[in-house]
């Protein structure tokens, strides 16, 4: 099960350049590819808005 990005995301930038699989894209909210997604959590651990979880 990939990690999601909620509507709390403010678009920072932090989690996209710390994800190993390169799963996460850029937008309003960023979003990350379930099929990319190894489940490592780094993303959800930098993510200084704690926007990012497992669903």
């Amino acid at each position: 099960m990939a990690y999601v990005i909620s509507e709390d995301c403010i678009a920072c930038g932090t989690c996209i350049s710390e994800c190993p699989s390169e799963a996460i894209s850029e937008g309003d909210i960023y979003s990350i590819n379930p099929d990319l997604c190894t489940e490592c959590g780094t993303c959800a651990d930098v993510c200084p808005n704690e926007a990012i979880s497992l669903p």
